[in-house]
């Protein structure tokens, strides 16, 4: 029988309480795990002077020096300190190895582990590959792509979202890919935080139409098809709204192009719940995402989920019941969709009341859970020559 652990390392270059799919991840894992009474370290790069370390019960945090990363000015990638991150894994003694980003942090935390013959499971949490070519380096895609093979070959095992995305990643050489699900906090995302008062300051009456989008307003994330569903609708109701939650590098263009989209910026908590809850049609338009945490957010705060058919989407709605699929890649289908939703009130309201029911049944515990059987189950260690042994109950802790 393998042994659970109960001291586990993460590597991340992004964590709560930024605001992020990855981040989102990784405090809900810990978060779990903590609960569980399992230990945690997190090594992560600082991200700016007053960035100070979480040092709690269950959680352990070790700050690194970071790099601004190029097209993402909100975070900071760490910089390959073998040594430092040696001596931290060290002096926590973890029993396995949790590496969510795959930067110059995440290369050097594999290397130190193997060094140390601790167990790495490393996680495929961004299309990387896919987004450079959205900030001018299309051509280094295949070397991405190489690279991301290479680093996660290294691993025990690497975990992604979706199961087409395991079979994308198995079809390219990628070795022992796992699938690990996402949850949906159902009782924070609920129709109840519908705000009549909050609408009323977007220009909504309880009847009109509000399009919602929540998430990092930038190229890779296809906002151009959002803002082209919206035009659409406009030109047949002149009451419709659009109304976007987030920030990023194309915000300023949109606001100057549209300078009656409603735009939020960030919002967190009861705040962001209320905002999700006060839509009606939510617009996930991204190509790029391995998962998606904002589909199943907004299908639990009880709104009807456009989306092309592939990750989140692929996964937990079914087209005209839970939500609205597009084939992948065809936009004029997807703004079809859109616009059924916007022709038909009643399957509208159909398809927000079963998305709320499907997201019910989606549980963090649940993949909490194994997630933990996950870690416990890269029953190799990697010695300091680079071989390979079975973990057995003597060289792993069991969760008391």
């Amino acid at each position: 029988m393998t042994a659970l652990v109960n001291r586990v390392t993460i590597v991340t270059e992004t964590f709560a309480p930024e605001i992020n799919g990855v981040a989102h991840t990784l405090s809900q894992l810990v978060d779990g795990m903590r609960a569980r009474g399992i230990q945690v370290q997190i090594i992560r790069p600082r991200q700016h002077k007053q960035d100070q370390p979480a040092n709690e019960h269950g959680l352990q945090t070790a700050l690194l020096p970071g790099m601004p990363l190029p097209g993402y000015k909100e975070l900071k990638f760490g910089v390959p300190l073998t040594g430092r991150i040696s001596s931290v894994l060290q002096h926590f003694a973890p029993d396995v190895i949790y590496v969510a980003t795959e930067g110059p942090m995440g290369w050097a935390a594999v290397r130190a582990a193997r060094k140390t013959g601790v167990a790495v499971i490393s996680g495929f949490h961004t299309n990387f590959h896919q987004y450079i070519e959205h900030y001018r380096m299309a051509g280094l895609e295949k070397l991405a792509y190489r690279y991301l093979r290479y680093f996660h070959n290294r691993t025990a095992a690497t975990l992604v979202p979706t199961r087409t995305q395991r079979d994308e990643l198995d079809a390219h050489g990628f070795h022992n890919v796992r699938v690990l699900s996402r949850g949906v906090d159902s009782q924070k995302f609920n129709p109840c935080h519908r705000s009549n008062a909050l609408r009323r300051s977007w220009g909504a009456g309880e009847h009109d139409l509000v399009l919602l989008y929540v998430g990092r307003i930038a190229g890779e994330k296809n906002m151009d098809l959002a803002l082209a569903a919206y035009r659409r609708l406009l030109n047949t109701d002149e009451q419709v709204r659009m109304v976007l939650v987030g920030d990023g590098p194309e915000l300023p263009a949109i606001r100057a192009q549209h300078p009656e989209i409603i735009c939020c910026g960030m919002r967190r908590d009861e705040d962001l719940a209320a905002h999700y809850a006060s839509g009606d049609i939510f617009l996930f338009p991204s190509k790029t995402d391995t998962f998606g945490n904002v589909v199943t957010e907004a299908m639990a705060s009880g709104l009807a989920v456009v989306s092309f058919d592939y990750a989140a989407g692929h996964e937990h709605i079914t087209s005209g019941t839970t939500g609205m699929l597009a084939p992948f890649g065809e936009d004029e289908a997807y703004i079809k969709q859109v616009e059924t939703l916007s022709d038909s009130p009643n399957l509208l309201q159909k398809i927000r009341q079963e998305a709320r029911s499907r997201a019910e049944k989606i549980s963090w515990n649940s993949i909490v859970d194994e997630f933990i059987q996950r870690l416990s189950g890269a029953n190799t260690k990697v010695t300091p020559n680079g071989n390979r042994k079975a973990v057995t109950a003597k060289d792993s802790a069991t969760v008391q």
